[in-house]
């Protein structure tokens, strides 16, 4: 049986794998982690550590303490937020990710961690974006990623390290609330479509961005941590994604549910920048091929499940 270790556990992805993690694995082989303690299911329901992820040591006796044998790195300062302190976001990425790099050489764990669509950039191929190609991103956040991916693939190179990792698209959950990133707009639509019914996009009409549900996505994790190493051509950042969509497609798909609903717009300048920057859609096929990687959410099949789940969540 698996002893994982979660930094970041928190967080957007991280507060909803802890869960999926811990009724695959067993609650007590999955070690949440994050830089406060904030009472919750993630808290609660299995160990929990108060971790500075810049503080090496101190991951380093967590780890082992723990007696852990995978290490799944997902704190991260998100695009949007990034932008606004990048020296902060680089010391606070980067380094994060070097010390959980290190401490799963030193101890000897696999190691997960996500990049981002948001490595890509505006000379990246924006139709059918293929796994290899060029990445010149221009955010911090993106320039974190890119660097990320390579220091992933040099730890699996030079040292030998177990090293897995997949490039998400936005993420879409009736779970964790919107965290500071560029796609968070198709998080919080869904809220206001029950609460306000209308809606006033920061991205403007026709601005396509892949996207994933958040069952999918951790789902894909699992697959991914569990794949045969064998069959890894590639180690890190898989293309992976579900669905593809501008912001007049999932008024419409809400539309169906709820007729009313209408939508607006009111561009944000370094949101829609940062956007436009990046693919409207990109090809996971080696993700296919290598693991078995398939979403099982479209945008419409999606919509409903979301509205259903923030009913109950809203008291609607």
């Amino acid at each position: 049986m698996k002893k994982i270790m979660v930094t970041g556990a928190l967080g957007q992805i991280g507060s909803e794998l802890i869960m999926k993690l811990r009724s695959e694995y067993g609650a007590d082989n999955v070690l949440a982690t994050d830089i406060r303690h904030v009472a919750s299911n993630v808290t609660e329901s299995g160990p929990f550590e108060i971790l500075d992820v810049t503080d090496a040591k101190g991951m380093h006796k967590i780890a082992q303490d723990f007696g852990a044998d995978t290490m799944m790195h997902m704190a991260a300062l998100l695009s949007a937020t990034a932008e606004k302190n990048p020296v902060f976001a680089w010391n606070l990425n980067m380094g994060g990710l070097l010390n959980a790099l290190e401490v799963s050489r030193e101890l000897n764990l696999q190691f997960f961690t996500p990049s981002s669509i948001g490595a890509f950039g505006p000379s990246t191929p924006k139709k059918n974006t293929p796994q290899d190609t060029l990445q010149r991103p221009t955010t911090m956040y993106g320039v974190n990623k890119v660097s990320g991916e390579l220091l992933c693939d040099y730890y699996y190179e030079r040292f030998g390290l177990d090293t897995r990792g997949v490039r998400f698209p936005g993420l879409i959950s009736n779970v964790a609330k919107p965290g500071g990133g560029t796609t968070d707009y198709a998080v919080d639509i869904y809220y206001k479509a029950l609460e306000e019914g209308k809606y006033t996009s920061y991205i403007a009409e026709g601005t396509y961005m892949d996207m994933m549900y958040m069952p999918d996505a951790l789902q894909a994790i699992v697959d991914l941590l569990e794949a045969d190493p064998a069959k890894l051509k590639h180690r890190n950042a898989f293309n992976v994604t579900a669905m593809s969509f501008e912001p007049s497609q999932i008024a419409a798909a809400i539309q169906k549910e709820i007729p009313t609903f209408e939508i607006a717009y009111e561009v944000d300048p370094v949101r829609q920048a940062i956007a436009d920057s990046w693919p409207d859609a990109i090809d996971p096929s080696a993700a296919i091929e290598e693991w078995g990687f398939k979403a099982k959410y479209d945008l419409d099949k999606m919509t409903v499940d979301m509205l259903e789940k923030l009913k109950v969540k809203l008291g609607k």
